[in-house]
């Protein structure tokens, strides 16, 4: 079988920021029709190239070549022009509008001087069938699952012609069903003649997915593979310059009392629904309980009660042998709880503020860091140092704004920050959302150390892989109740699975 041709070439491309060489002469190519993927840790470098190739940033050096030939990348448009669509991995578009509102958005179709909107519904319907991608074109975006948005972005790059297309992170977001369903149409996709430029994380996805890998390491381009060619490990090596323990390696739990008492707790939304409806269970010492979900059933509202973050509606916490219950953050961090939240830059740092503030932001009014209502910088540069040595964080300095490190080193600040006070529990919701192999690898070993150490910790994780490699027991949550809760090495992914989807235990 001949190799189809060359669709994108892009070749000596070199990109430097301030104190960093993003990319360091990286040669890649696309084929028509395949799907090519590129890993790395965060801060390789992938994603500078990919938006160098949509026109976001100019290179320092290097050339472009489309279908062969030269072209000049300015910015997006005329990316756009040159048949090249990028679906970014936080969605740009419009909540309140319409799908055929947000595709035609900078694109408008106009018929005597006025938006057609008639031409457009024609035509994403009939995207939507060639693509096999069935999407409403009078849907409000606001109200689409988070998958349906993604087909949203994939038919706003269609639409505008491009036979090259980039998905940046697209599994991110998606719950296993949704991924599954993104890849059955990528593969739609190419059968038609597209050609996708697939970027991720994550290993198995690559090795399912791929017609080709490259790794990009530090800035430069490590290695092309065929996936029949590699596995899981040589592909983290590759991405880590090291051998990675991709197996989580633990001892069995020694547990203890119970340090977290949840009965019959119900959580309303921002919308006055009840999300989570008569949730009971415990956490002790010693020990990892892992809930498992599909993204959307209930576990945000969880996890915001009982941290402080949301009002219950009804039900008792109780933490350390104390009635919690409407209890605020502070007070829940003071008795010894840490939490990793699920959406870091919203809700777990500062990003304005530098790394050495945002490791002591629920601790800047205690001695040593504050005294007397006055902030002491001497206490707070020493304990940033110590905190960045210990938890590897990768940054130029403790003055940094926490903004500008990659994902799994902002995680790092995170961690460090709350495991480093007195604590009795973890509660750690997607603690590896968006990070890379290496930064994975860290994490669960400090999660596997802290319930070592005699701690009890609350898993919360759409990664199904990632509840049943941690986990001593599984509680599985499906429309805002616990449905089952079993020792996690009694159950079977597709025992799990089954129950997330909302088949009852018994059948």
């Amino acid at each position: 079988m001949t190799e189809q041709p060359i669709v994108l070439e892009a070749k000596g491309i070199t990109k430097n920021f301030p104190g960093v060489l993003a990319n360091d002469q990286v040669d890649f190519d696309l084929r028509k029709g395949e799907i090519h993927a590129l890993l790395g840790e965060n801060g390789a470098g992938k994603t500078t190239l990919m938006n160098i190739l949509y026109g976001l940033y100019k290179p320092d050096s290097g050339e472009i070549k489309v279908n062969g030939q030269p072209v000049v990348i300015h910015s997006p448009k005329d990316s756009i022009e040159a048949g090249i669509g990028m679906v970014h991995q936080h969605f740009m578009l419009v909540p309140v509008f319409t799908v055929a509102e947000n595709i035609m958005l900078g694109d408008e179709t106009t018929r005597y001087g006025v938006l057609d909107q008639k031409a457009v519904v024609r035509r994403v319907k009939e995207l939507s069938k060639q693509y096999s991608l069935e999407i409403d074109p009078n849907a409000i975006v606001g109200q689409l699952p988070v998958g349906v948005q993604q087909r949203v972005e994939i038919i706003k790059a269609l639409y505008r012609n491009a036979q090259i297309l980039i998905l940046d992170e697209p599994t991110a977001v998606l719950t296993p069903q949704e991924a599954d369903d993104l890849f059955v149409i990528m593969r739609e996709l190419t059968r038609r003649g597209v050609s996708i430029i697939f970027i991720t994380h994550k290993l198995k996805e690559v090795l399912a997915i791929a017609d080709r890998i490259t790794v990009m390491r530090a800035g430069r381009v490590v290695g092309t593979v065929d996936p029949k060619d590699t596995n899981e490990q040589k592909l983290a090596a590759m991405m880590v310059g090291r051998e990675v323990i991709l197996k989580v390696e633990k001892k069995p739990a020694q547990p203890g009392k119970q340090v977290l008492e949840v009965e019959g707790l119900s959580v309303h939304d921002w919308r006055g629904l009840e999300t989570v409806r008569g949730v009971t269970f415990q956490v002790r010492a010693g020990e990892i309980l892992g809930i498992a979900g599909v993204q959307g059933n209930g576990q945000t509202e969880l996890v915001e009660t009982l941290t402080g973050l949301r009002p219950s509606a009804g039900g008792k916490i109780r933490f350390s042998g104390q009635d919690m219950t409407g209890k605020s953050p502070r007070l829940l961090t003071e008795t010894g709880m840490a939490h990793i939240p699920e959406d870091r830059q919203r809700h777990g740092l500062v990003l304005s503020y530098p790394v050495a503030d945002n490791l002591v932001l629920n601790t800047y009014y205690k001695q040593p860091f504050g005294v007397r209502g006055i902030m002491q910088p001497a206490a707070i540069d020493a304990n940033a140092r110590k905190l960045i040595q210990d938890f590897d964080i990768r940054t130029p300095s403790p003055y940094v704004n926490v903004g500008k490190l990659s994902g799994g080193n902002q995680q790092k600040v995170i961690v460090a920050r709350e495991l480093s006070h007195e604590i009795n529990l973890l509660i750690a919701n997607q603690p590896t959302r968006g990070l890379d192999v290496g930064s994975i690898e860290y994490i669960h070993q400090e999660i596997v150390a802290m319930r070592d150490r005699g701690l009890g910790v609350l898993l919360v994780s759409a990664e199904l892989d990632e509840i049943m490699a941690l986990s001593d027991r599984i509680a599985v949550m499906y429309r805002g109740q616990i449905v089952v809760t079993v020792d996690a090495n009694k159950v079977t992914r597709e025992q799990l699975g089954l129950w997330m989807a909302g088949a009852h235990p018994e059948e």
